[in-house]
């Protein structure tokens, strides 16, 4: 089967899409950009795939009658499958812990103090992925790093190890597993997925015969990719063809404006910059403004607070949240972020205030490039990862609102995808040979972003 292939190398994250021959997405995928873009690359394309192979899955499902039961049953495989992948990824680390560890003094104690370790977060996962809960994480350093030093804080002395052990053989191991491709058979995980989930669903005979059959009609299926192309931050060290690479500020124009047909300005808040962008009907950047090389006002500024608070960044807009007033902030510099932070707390003033007030500044910060840019249009779309942050959408709602009245404000729930997704098109363009209108007078002087 014919596919085309995106690629967002991000400065956190690298995001991937792959679009049918119709043009339709098929599967995203997504991954921690690693020091090895390569296997970033290639990893989240895998994802993509996987995703691509559910969503081929489902089709053949509703093609045999089973479109009703599809939906619920495949939102338990999911669960079923990542936990069969979680499963593989904590043996891995826990072998590459075990080797690292070799030139430990007491290695005897140490392959039982990791058998405790990886037993218990085994154990959990089955919580973790379990039929109807949310997702804690995309990432699987997220979700077993914090459980692993929780549990090695616990135990460490019970062993005869120092803490400051356990902890530095997990930061080596992790990065050796997460800078190779795992090479766990997607089949395998994905045939005891199955199995788990057709016994729990009490599915009647013919309808497990029905489903294996449209599995095993799937899995053979290869998805051939005509034409991938790149973008983001670290597109240049992606290892595409020159003429297979495209700026952000494009890829994220035309991204937004084919999940949102009326997108007129653009707002794509990064890990390291932020970019504000005008679009005409048919999504063709018009101008734009990015802010400077310092990654003040981004998701890298948000990931030092959440460092400096000792929280997740996923906790950072639910705190702030829960705030009864917006305290002022001085400087969103990544720099002196934590100096602020600390003698704000040692003022007395409250963590959910001064996190309200971080989100309110940095939306200050993005008001100002939209302004340089050509304003805010109707109808505005608000891309990237910082887009998910409930507390930075509503400050920026609020501003919005304060400068240039109502406005049509659009957030897709996959809006972290945006420019993988515009890169996607651009790859369906050339493999179909179109002619592509990029906005030359608008990027006259080089393609930046």
């Amino acid at each position: 089967m014919k596919c085309y292939v995106g690629i967002d190398l991000g400065s956190t994250t690298t995001k991937a899409v792959v679009l049918d021959e119709d043009g339709g997405i098929l599967g995203r995928g997504i991954t921690n950009s690693r020091s090895n873009y390569d296997v970033a690359c290639e990893v989240a394309r895998n994802e993509a795939f996987i995703d691509a192979r559910f969503q081929l899955f489902e089709r053949e499902l509703s093609a045999v009658g089973l479109g009703q039961l599809a939906q619920g049953f495949l939102d338990d495989l999911r669960q079923a499958f990542r936990l069969e992948q979680h499963l593989a990824e904590l043996g891995e680390l826990h072998e590459t812990c075990a080797i690292n560890g070799r030139n430990f003094s007491k290695e005897k104690r140490l392959d039982a103090a990791l058998a405790q370790i990886f037993g218990t977060l085994a154990e959990e996962a089955r919580d973790l992925f379990g039929p109807g809960t949310e997702r804690r994480s995309d990432f699987f350093r997220d979700i077993a790093g914090s459980r692993y030093m929780s549990l090695s804080e616990e135990i460490a002395g019970d062993y005869g190890f120092e803490f400051e052990e356990l902890l530095g053989l997990y930061d080596k191991s992790i990065i050796t597993v997460e800078n190779h491709v795992s090479d766990i058979e997607f089949q395998d995980q994905l045939g005891r997925a199955v199995e788990h989930t057709v016994e729990t669903a009490g599915l009647i005979d013919e309808e497990q015969k029905r489903i294996k059959d449209a599995l095993h009609s799937v899995i053979p299926r290869r998805l051939l990719p005509v034409v991938s192309v790149g973008t983001g931050y670290g597109r240049a060290r992606l290892p595409f063809p020159k003429e297979h690479i495209r700026s952000e500020i494009l890829c994220h124009g035309l991204g937004a404006h084919a999940t949102f047909p009326g997108t007129c300005t653009v707002l794509d808040i990064g890990g390291q910059d932020t970019k504000a962008i005008q679009v005409d009907p048919e999504g063709i950047v018009t101008s734009f403004q990015m802010n400077d090389r310092c990654a003040a006002g981004c998701g890298r500024y948000l990931g030092y607070i959440a460092d400096e608070m000792n929280v997740g960044l996923h906790e950072l807009g639910p705190m702030a949240m829960k705030a009864t007033r917006s305290v002022r902030i001085n400087s969103t510099c990544t720099v002196f972020a934590g100096a602020e932070l600390r003698d704000r707390l040692a003022l007395g003033q409250k963590r959910e205030d001064i996190l309200a007030g971080l989100h309110r500044a940095i939306m200050l910060r993005a008001m100002s490039l939209l302004a340089r840019s050509g304003g805010v249009e109707e109808e505005f779309t608000f891309t990237g990862g910082v887009a998910k942050n409930e507390a930075a959408v509503a400050a920026l709602r609020e501003l919005i609102q304060e400068n240039y009245g109502e406005r049509t404000i659009n957030i897709s729930a996959n809006s972290i995808y945006t420019g993988a997704l515009g890169a996607a098109i651009f790859a369906r363009r050339s493999g179909r040979g179109e002619v592509d209108h990029v906005g030359a007078t608008a990027l006259e002087g080089g393609l930046v972003g």
